[in-house]
């Protein structure tokens, strides 16, 4: 093992004993250890909320444990074969160390990046909404390829998908789509999406093959527990019931299971089709309702503090948060972070993570 190698080894075993102390996982891995006793009771299952929230408890931790786990093994394999292995003896498979050691000390960024996303909610699902913006059937269609991006994203993080409420576009595309995303740190990673996206191609709508640009947003909110907010009453509230439309057989046609609310208090709307049970689409809108409730009353609290950051532009120029271009070259470019990207298509099939890891970075600095 030459000496670079060496000290890379040395770096690396560092951070991850470091690491123990600063995640709290001794911590996270005894309240583990709790839950799991509790989880083991014959009677856990009889209050079945409360059996929930423990397990959901139990994944918030092993979410942390878990990778700190296998990248700690998987260091240490490495470590081992390093010491056992020169590039004399084989070279080939001396390099394929190497690899796996950069993949190691990329998965140890990965987790300490993890700290940063410390933030009351940042452990949270959440709903993630995009609007097609200024450009008509281009913006439509641009809004169908972040859809796509998402759902790529999304799945590439083991996390679940789902649409709340979607409207396509009156040629192509999506005016606008809302999902609900389900999974560990779901809000702390999907925020640093937040803002609008500007996409600049040879139009595929375009007989004269001409440049052009569209717009699309994307906002996104943590799903809150009702802890966060205070309840809902009937009296504040506005329930509708209208038929379901799009894809679902003739179950769409004859009953009125979507569901819109609006909360009379601050006029939000919002509404729910994507369950067959009205009853299931009104308990959907009511979360959905609660994650907007609590994003007002945060920004009205940063407004008495004088302290908005990432207010909600117009959906048009001056307004990016990144920039993807197709033509005449190819670059993807957050305009918060600086961070770039060539290589377009590898961003538009879900590979978001340098991104966010640059803009949760920032928001250290």
């Amino acid at each position: 093992m030459n000496e670079e190698i060496r000290l890379k080894v040395k770096d690396l075993h560092g951070r991850l004993l470091h690491m123990w102390d600063y995640l709290d996982l001794e911590e996270k891995q005894q309240r583990l250890f709790s839950l799991e006793t509790v989880m083991e009771k014959s009677d856990f299952w009889l209050d079945r909320e409360k059996a929930q929230k423990t397990i959901e408890e139990s994944n918030r931790c092993k979410a942390w444990l878990c990778p700190y786990r296998e990248i700690k093994k998987r260091f240490g394999d490495v470590k081992d074969l390093l010491l056992s292995c020169t590039e004399e003896e084989d070279p080939a498979f001396y390099q394929e160390l190497l690899g796996e050691l950069e993949s190691v000390e990329k998965g140890v960024e990965a987790l300490e990046l993890r700290k940063m996303l410390s933030g009351e909610l940042d452990e949270s699902s959440c709903y993630l909404s995009i609007n097609a913006g200024a450009g008509g059937t281009e913006s439509c269609d641009w809004a169908a390829m972040l859809a796509r991006m998402y759902e790529r994203f999304v799945a590439k993080k083991g996390w679940k998908i789902r649409i709340v409420e979607r409207l396509d576009g009156d040629v192509a595309g999506i005016k606008n789509i809302l999902y609900h995303v389900e999974g560990a740190f779901a809000y702390g990673y999907c925020r640093a999406e937040k803002g609008v996206h500007r996409l600049v191609r040879i139009s595929p709508f375009d007989s004269n093959a001409r440049r052009h640009t569209s717009f699309a947003s994307v906002d996104v909110i943590p799903e809150i527990d009702e802890a966060f907010v205070e309840a809902i009453q009937s009296e504040d509230i506005q329930v509708d019931t209208f038929r379901a439309s799009g894809a679902g057989g003739q179950h769409v046609n004859v009953t009125d299971s979507a569901v819109r609310i609006t909360h009379l208090k601050t006029g939000i709307v919002v509404s729910c089709q994507s369950e067959r049970s009205q009853l299931q689409n009104k308990e959907t809108c009511l979360k959905l309702l609660r994650s907007k409730l609590y994003e007002k009353q945060m920004t009205e609290r940063l407004e008495k503090l004088a302290a908005i950051g990432g207010e909600k532009k117009a959906i048009a120029w001056g307004s990016q948060a990144r920039n993807y271009v197709c033509h005449p070259y190819t670059l993807v470019k957050d305009t918060r972070t600086k961070y770039e990207e060539t290589h377009i298509q590898k961003v538009l099939d879900g590979d978001l993570d340098p991104f966010i890891f640059a803009f949760l970075k920032e928001c250290q600095t």
